[in-house]
């Protein structure tokens, strides 16, 4: 199973920031870019690849489920966004936010799965470019500077597994399944 850590914004955060997408998806370029599907955004805190075994998975939920015990509820909004290099758009995090204590939720995801504790950029994956057909995404991050959602409170941490494309089909996306949540605070 391919897993990963993540805190996954509620039905009304998405639509405000699915309607300000549909916007980007009217700019020039655009239909050369590969969305992602509005119901699998998240905020990943940890990947943790393929876990092959049951009893690791087993362990995996258990360090998990501490780390979701020793954080705090926190109040998240989503604003802003940016790009990596060419490849990739994103939304981020907005004023409101308490990224501290996002940032301390993926350090303690990522130590529950022994993964690297370094350079966590809090994110929400938009949208990919083509190697085919480069995009400058700069207007799009302009455009999404100008978006501000509204304030949330992130109550669970989520295992999430990730169903990567096997049939071959042009733009087909993975599918994500929670498969443990685990509400912060004890």
């Amino acid at each position: 199973m391919r897993l990963f850590a993540a805190v996954l914004p509620p039905a009304r955060e998405t639509e405000e920031l699915r309607c300000a997408v549909a916007g980007l998806r009217k700019l020039p370029g655009a239909a050369a870019l590969r969305w992602a599907d509005p119901g699998g955004w998240h905020f990943t805190l940890a990947f943790y690849g393929e876990v092959g075994k049951a009893g690791d998975a087993a362990k995996l939920c258990r360090r998990l489920g501490r780390a979701a015990r020793r954080a705090r509820p926190m109040t998240l909004r989503l604003g802003g966004g940016g790009r990596f290099g060419d490849r990739a758009l994103w939304a981020g995090l907005g004023e409101e936010s308490d990224r501290a204590a996002l940032v301390r939720l993926a350090v303690a995801a990522r130590r529950a799965g022994r993964c690297d504790e370094q350079g966590f950029r809090p994110h929400l994956t938009l949208a990919r470019t083509r190697a085919s057909a480069p995009v400058d995404l700069r207007p799009y991050v302009t455009e999404l500077s100008r978006f501000e959602g509204s304030p949330w409170t992130v109550s669970e941490l989520v295992l999430v597994r990730s169903h990567l494309p096997v049939s071959g089909t042009p733009g087909e996306r993975p599918r994500y399944e929670p498969v443990e949540r685990w509400r912060l605070g004890p």
